[in-house]
């Protein structure tokens, strides 16, 4: 683990090594099958994540060692930065969550689809019990569009879409840099931001959010395995 970052205090921090060559040609195998020209796929269902996120798995140790043993996988999205798909993503807080069914709870709204997931936005009280685990399948340096975090910005309660870049601004910010077989640990709620590569190289990464708590009122987490 980092040794200058803290992640109760800071909302980030890296681990490096985490997968195994082996590992590491699986999900990028995985990769290549399921994104392909899309700048991302949500997954479920997927044969190749079922060791790495389990709990004795690398991914799903370092979730119960975050959180508690009684974490596991409730969302999974492959990105595939390339020169065709360089995007950049501004300042913000990540905000929904993908859930099996809509059950109308007080706090938990709006609603919305996305790539025909249904997702809910809940109370910020959820999010904040949440961890975000990016497992890195390709190295990631300076010019490649690395992810930037605002330390500390976890703590900050909800933040306005329009308000998010001069909150960022208020705290340090760090390039999430990263070799492969790497993975970075954040709050789930900390504002991040992306540019565009200057330099766009493959920049293959699984992003896992994890929860150690079942959602209120009947709602469900729709997970990642299969239906």
């Amino acid at each position: 683990m980092s040794t200058s970052l803290d992640f109760i205090r800071d909302g980030a921090t890296h681990f490096p090594a985490v997968l195994s060559a082996v590992e590491l040609t699986a999900l990028r195998d995985l990769a290549d099958q399921v994104v392909g020209a899309r700048p991302g796929a949500r997954l479920r269902g997927a044969e190749a994540l079922d060791a790495i996120l389990a709990t004795t798995g690398p991914i799903g140790v370092l979730a119960a060692r975050l959180t508690s043993p009684a974490a596991r996988p409730v969302r999974a999205v492959m990105f595939d930065k390339t020169a065709e798909a360089n995007w950049a993503v501004a300042w913000h807080q990540d905000r929904t969550l993908p859930v099996a069914r809509r059950v109308e709870v007080a706090g938990f709204g709006p609603w919305s689809t996305k790539d025909g997931v249904l997702h809910v936005a809940p109370p910020f009280e959820i999010l904040a019990r949440m961890i975000t685990l990016r497992i890195h399948l390709d190295p990631v340096e300076p010019a490649n569009a690395p992810l930037r975090a605002a330390l500390g910005s976890h703590r900050l309660g909800r933040v306005a879409a329009d308000d998010a870049a001069v909150r960022a601004a208020e705290h340090p910010a760090i390039n999430c840099l990263a070799e492969a077989g790497d993975v970075w640990a954040y709050a789930t709620p900390i504002l991040h931001a992306s540019d565009r590569a200057a330099s766009p190289r493959r920049r293959r990464v699984l992003q896992v959010d994890y929860a150690d708590f079942d959602l209120p009122g009947g709602l469900e987490w729709l997970g990642v395995d299969a239906p």
